[in-house]
């Protein structure tokens, strides 16, 4: 597939077949993901991939009681984890010249920001590949029990999950009514505004 007709083809599914995924598209979809930029290569992420028993359990302790939505029927979850200190621990390295882990360096959080561009990739390698996905997030009252029903080491900060299938018939959501806001509204050359 062209990567026009990628980019186009994206978009957030929410309702899936009960069909498997593939064990290559999956491994291409990890992989890929490993290809995304980072500050200073930390590549200070990680990713919990989920099925079966384990994408049921997943559910039922981030969002109990939900088992309705077409999103449960995703054969695959990914989520996606952010290692913060991946980024503090790699800019004290000589290369970098920092001598301490101070976050006001950051403007931004990087590592999170880093492990969004990964789950893009992912997102993107899925439709290349005739599949579909959703990124959603973890309520904050469940990141705790998700830490502790999966193991996950405390420095792991999950910034959402990607469900994976094959598409579904899906109804738009209310979102989608709104339609993309137009270039020239979000897009501004040389300065905000003119004088």
């Amino acid at each position: 597939m062209e990567f026009q007709d990628v980019v186009r083809r994206r978009r957030m599914v929410r309702n899936f077949e009960d069909r498997p995924v593939p064990d290559e598209a999956l491994d291409l979809i990890l992989e890929n993901a490993l290809h995304a930029p980072s500050a200073g290569f930390s590549q200070g992420w990680a990713f919990l991939v989920l099925q079966g028993d384990e994408k049921r359990h997943f559910h039922d302790v981030t969002y109990p009681g939900h088992d309705d939505l077409g999103v449960y029927r995703a054969p695959v979850l990914i989520v996606c984890l952010s290692h913060k200190d991946a980024y503090l621990d790699r800019y004290t390295e000589p290369d970098k010249g920092w001598t301490d882990r101070d976050e006001s360096r950051w403007p931004a959080p990087y590592w999170d920001i880093d492990t969004g561009f990964a789950a893009l990739l992912m997102l993107l390698t899925a439709v290349d590949n005739g599949l579909a996905g959703v990124f959603f997030g973890i309520a904050p009252d469940k990141i705790r029990v998700f830490h502790e029903e999966f193991g996950v080491p405390d420095p792991y900060h999950p910034i959402g999950a990607i469900a994976l299938g094959y598409a579904a018939t899906d109804t738009p959501s209310s979102s989608l009514k709104r339609g993309r806001r137009p270039q020239a509204e979000v897009v501004h050359r040389g300065r905000w505004q003119s004088r």
